[in-house]
């Protein structure tokens, strides 16, 4: 019996090729077309593009991006209240749970691509994603503050700033790859051929996308991570990925939050919050 042709390629290049169009719609073409090939692993990861990476899941490497850590601390002050100034820290000076969970300079990009579509598409410059279980590392940083003598400040949010420059990367990376994947089925094709069968399919993806075939076989993408920095910002929740070797605990190290605030019409007045 004669293996039959899989349908589709030719609109999966046209997708992919016209920059026009959304990196959805060709990833959705791409799942139409591993399902005439039957191929279940090319079809999972095409899905989990679209719809985004469950939290237990692992991420490919061009969904982990570069990323500040930051905090949000407001300082009540004698007189005035400085609201929403936003500091760097390192992750040595996470709570240690935090830094046991492996939150670091390094943000998963859970969301699918439609959603990431819609955030570059926007422009506000930078994304600000707030790990979980970041309202209580905010209320253990605050609480370590008010033990030290620092009442006046409370920290009120703690995310990653997030390029979307990085995001958009993170996009053109899965095009990149798709149009690998056709490039290789294209190859594979003696000439006259006018559909791809599933042993070429099978075989492009596994160049083309690192996905393997067969039964109880799992896929791994590889890709390099983007970065690029921005203006900006918009917020968002993500799940952070497996831990990482926990960092020194952060009261040994010192990180000083500064604000200035007007004060009058001829001096400034500057409040500065040291963390021992």
């Amino acid at each position: 019996m004669t293996t039959p042709d899989v349908r589709g390629l030719e609109q999966l290049e046209r997708t992919v090729l016209d920059e026009t169009a959304s990196l959805a719609s060709a990833l959705r073409r791409c799942l139409m077309l591993a399902g005439y090939a039957r191929h279940e692993e090319l079809r999972a990861w095409a899905l989990k593009e679209l719809e985004g990476y469950a939290p237990t899941e692992e991420l490919p490497s061009y969904r982990k991006v570069p990323a500040a850590l930051e905090v949000t601390v407001d300082l009540y002050l004698p007189g005035q209240i400085i609201r929403g100034n936003t500091q760097r820290i390192s992750p040595n000076q996470l709570p240690e749970h935090a830094r046991d969970r492996g939150i670091g300079e390094s943000a998963p990009i859970r969301q699918g691509v439609r959603e990431l579509e819609a955030l570059v598409a926007h422009d506000e410059g930078a994304l600000h994603l707030s790990p979980p279980g970041s309202a209580d590392y905010v209320l253990l940083m605050t609480r370590d503050q008010h033990q030290r003598g620092n009442e006046g400040s409370h920290i009120t949010s703690l995310h990653w700033n997030i390029s979307l420059a990085s995001i958009a990367g993170t996009l053109d990376h899965v095009r990149t790859r798709l149009t690998q994947f056709v490039a290789e089925v294209r190859a594979a094709m003696p000439p006259g051929q006018q559909n791809p069968n599933p042993d070429q399919i099978d075989s492009a993806a596994q160049q083309a996308l690192n996905v393997t075939g067969g039964d109880g076989s799992t896929f791994n993408i590889v890709a390099p991570n983007a970065k690029a920095d921005r203006g900006g910002t918009a917020s968002a929740n993500v799940n952070e990925p497996a831990p990482t070797t926990p960092q020194p605990w952060w009261h040994r190290t010192s990180v000083v939050w500064g604000a200035i605030a007007a004060v009058g019409t001829v001096a400034g007045v500057i409040a500065t919050v040291v963390v021992k």
